[in-house]
């Protein structure tokens, strides 16, 4: 299961970096390792007659590990195809129900979408089909090792069937987002639709057991109820998450950062605060820019560190104090909008960014709160 939103940050266990691409097992593996144990050792000792319990265990423990080294390759062939389309991987982390792979921008064609988001199941289903040839060739007697090798394989044709079921945020809802971006020529579009589909799957798979118990006339099983719940959950948040982020890229073109700039004032460091305060708002600018004595900008006023100073003092301190140093990838060109400031923006974080003119004169000041403005209430 593949996501291509926004990076979150994380906490869990670092594992290595295959391909360059760092690797991390989240907390929660461990609860879905132990509930895998205890699942499949009664399945261990079904298939295994007169084996001992604690080898049950031992036994559907590594199961559990197998089969999250088959999600984790199932992830590193979503990440080498979007790394070889030139796509930046930020992580794969392997989680409570499954793996993410973190890809920090969209493939730029619905045709490299669709490479990236199959390649994932097709291994997967390539990995079922080369344990089922194992089952068949090398084993026939029913230890231990044909019991994991039939138990990985089954594992295997689940997840990959699972993961092309078309809606998102499965590996099948992003190839049909590239089928529906292809015939409809909007991204956005597609996103929707296959988000909204994905919310349909999700009802299906809460409502699937109910149906099924009903038809066959058979009691409701109750731990396939939970596992349907759960995945049915997974997937409508997924796919509302999906229309979040179509929400905020629908909005990405009115991000303009001439028309969010605010004007800004100079003064050089040594400048009291108050009386830097008191030059922009007779100037009716919104930003102070401190400059060398010479007029180069060096830093901007921490906004927030301003709000943070109770007015008795401001006079006492010196702008430069309360200012953030100019990095360089704080200075911006003026005319940049849309995806090319976002991602400008987005290599450097910080609160407040200096807007250039070609010629290097200063247009104003660029704060993050109103870009934020922007997509608010999304």
């Amino acid at each position: 299961m593949s996501e291509q939103d926004p990076p979150q940050e994380f906490s869990g266990i670092r594992m290595g970096r295959p391909f360059g691409i760092p690797v991390y097992v989240s907390w929660t593996w461990f609860i879905v390792a132990a509930v895998i144990t205890w699942m499949y050792a009664e399945a261990v000792r079904t298939q295994l007659p007169g084996i001992d319990t604690v080898v049950s265990y031992v036994v559907a423990f590594v199961f559990a590990v197998l089969l999250y080294v088959s999600v984790l390759l199932h992830e590193l062939a979503h990440s080498v195809a979007a790394k070889m389309y030139g796509l930046r991987v930020r992580r794969i982390t392997l989680y409570l129900l499954g793996g993410v792979s973190e890809i920090e921008s969209e493939p730029k064609s619905p045709g490299r979408e669709f490479v990236i988001a199959a390649v994932g199941p097709l291994l997967s289903l390539g990995l079922a089909g080369l344990g089922l040839g194992l089952d068949w060739l090398l084993f026939n007697e029913g230890g231990i090792a044909e019991v994991l090798v039939r138990m990985l394989w089954f594992a295997n044709l689940i997840v990959g069937v699972f993961n092309l079921l078309p809606g998102l945020p499965l590996d099948g809802g992003r190839m049909l987002r590239a089928g529906v971006w292809k015939a409809s020529g909007d991204a956005g579009t597609a996103t929707v639709v296959a988000a909204w589909v994905g919310r349909g799957l999700a009802v299906l798979l809460v409502l699937g057991p109910f149906l099924l118990s009903v038809m066959s006339g058979q009691p409701l099983d109750e731990r396939n109820m939970i596992w349907s719940f759960i995945l049915g959950a997974f997937i409508w948040m997924g796919a509302s998450q999906s229309l979040r982020v179509a929400k905020v890229r629908a909005r990405i073109p009115q991000v303009d950062a001439r028309a969010l700039a605010r004007r800004a004032v100079p003064v050089t460091p040594d400048v009291p605060l108050s009386e830097a305060l008191r030059k922009a708002a007779e100037q009716g600018a919104g930003a102070v820019v401190v400059t060398d004595y010479e007029g180069r900008p060096t830093a901007i006023v921490h906004e927030a560190s301003v709000q943070a100073t109770p007015e008795h003092r401001r006079p006492w301190l010196t702008a430069g104090s309360v200012a953030r140093t100019l990095e360089p990838e704080m200075v911006l060109p003026a005319d940049l909008t849309g995806e090319a400031l976002i991602d400008a923006m987005r290599r450097t974080p910080a609160a407040e960014y200096l807007l250039v003119e070609r010629g290097g004169e200063i247009y104003g000041v660029l704060a993050t709160s109103d870009v934020n403005r922007v997509f608010s209430g999304v």
